[in-house]
């Protein structure tokens, strides 16, 4: 019976109905965009900090991480990388070699630092050679016959060096001997990282062992995984087959530990934001319920006069406002499906591009998913039925002789 009247009530108050209700879609698909175009905007940005960059999983020697050095290598690197690739869902690995040294380009000098890739590898893993915007990639054929670089385009800048320009590299080999080679660059390079394109300068991952002294060994195994959002599970999964406490198998939280405590700070402004939105869908719902109770003083003194309890009353105005709730929800939940999928397609386009984990950004696209429709949802029924409270309260307490009096 009292939902049967709280129907009746919604019907027949089509306008004061339709205002609670605005206010609630309002807040809704507001709060469903807001968390649809942040979650893309931090999956765009994760996706290229991580794909682009350090991967989803690193393998290091044990202390690596906290103190690079030359001399922490992973020894028979190709069968770890096996295992790696046999955990369930791994997409792919790559190893790499890391070191520092000094690169000269005619009369032309700067710190480089040497990143010795596997290019078949690399290519599947993070894509490298959609990096190339100059010249050309690696040329497979061409190993060990000629030695071949591919400049960071920030260092090819600096050194003024074009593709077919020689640069020479001096480092330190494993060994204790000075490393220095002739290197012919063919291609340019450009990851996104400022930082990292000034200073990169890319070789065949056996040039760079030959260089270094380092046969067989390398520094790091860059782990790309299916699904990002499994990378814990994937990376505890890792850590158990390989078996070796001499190996540190640390996610990409665990990598870039003050771009993800930057972002997370990040993630808490956006909390504010939405909880603000969320205030003032609460505030306009507690006004407008308000202001119905208050319209029909008269007709709650009727029903109490005629035996309704306070209680049935209280429970009238919470479902009334409920049903309202409910039908908001499904009409924001479309509304923000929409808007959503339009921005992941189309995205927003910023009037100046912004730099975040020291990558560029101009377009920021939204995601349809899960949580841009349950947390608004939960959200706005939770405050409209906490709102609803106090009016629902103030109706049951109504007095019968006096609200009967009232016009």
């Amino acid at each position: 019976m009292t939902l049967k009247i709280a129907f009746r009530n919604i019907l027949r108050q089509k306008r004061r109905t339709i205002l609670t209700a605005l206010a609630m879609i309002a807040g809704f698909t507001l709060s469903s965009v807001f968390i649809g175009w942040s979650d893309g905007a931090y999956s765009d940005i994760i996706a290229m900090f991580t794909r682009n960059r350090i991967g989803h999983i690193q393998v290091h020697l044990q202390g690596y991480l906290d103190k690079p050095s030359l001399y922490k290598t992973i020894d028979n690197y190709e069968s770890i990388g096996e295992t790696i690739g046999s955990v369930k869902g791994v997409e792919a690995w790559a190893p790499r070699v890391y070191a520092a040294g000094l690169g000269s380009v005619g009369e032309k000098s700067t710190a480089v630092q040497i990143i010795g890739i596997d290019v078949a590898r690399e290519v599947v893993a993070t894509r490298f050679n959609q990096k190339i915007i100059a010249g050309r990639g690696f040329s497979m054929a061409s190993m060990h016959v000629e030695r071949e670089a591919i400049l960071g385009r920030g260092l090819a800048r600096i050194l003024s060096a074009t593709v077919d320009s020689e640069i020479v590299l001096v480092s330190q080999g494993a060994d204790g001997s000075i490393a220095n080679d002739l290197y012919t660059i063919v291609g340019i390079a450009e990851s996104g990282d400022e930082t990292t394109d000034r200073m990169a300068c890319y070789l065949h991952i056996r040039d760079a062992q030959e260089l270094l002294v380092l046969a067989g060994r390398v520094h790091e195994i860059v782990v790309i995984v299916s699904n990002i959002n499994h990378v814990g599970k994937i990376a505890r999964a890792t850590e158990s087959r390989l078996d070796d406490a001499a190996l540190d198998v640390a996610p990409w939280q665990e990598v870039a530990k003050s771009f993800y405590r930057a972002m997370q700070a990040d993630k808490q402004g956006d909390l504010i934001g939405r909880i603000v939105i969320m205030l003032i869908v609460a505030i306009g719902v507690l006004n407008t319920v308000l202001m119905s109770v208050l319209e029909r003083t008269r007709e709650y003194g009727v029903l109490k006069a005629i035996g309704t309890k306070p209680v049935q009353i209280f429970s009238l105005v919470i479902c009334e406002v409920v049903i309202i709730a409910l039908g908001s929800i499904v009409v924001g939940a479309l509304l923000g499906i929409l808007i959503n999928h339009l921005l992941s397609i189309y995205g927003i386009t910023l009037p100046q591009e912004f730099t975040y984990g020291g990558i560029k950004f101009q377009t920021m696209y939204a995601e349809v998913n899960a949580r841009s429709l349950i947390v608004p949802g939960v959200t706005v029924l939770l405050s409209a039925t906490l709102v609803s409270l106090f009016p629902a309260l103030k109706a049951a307490r109504i007095m019968p002789a006096k609200a009967m009096r009232t016009h």
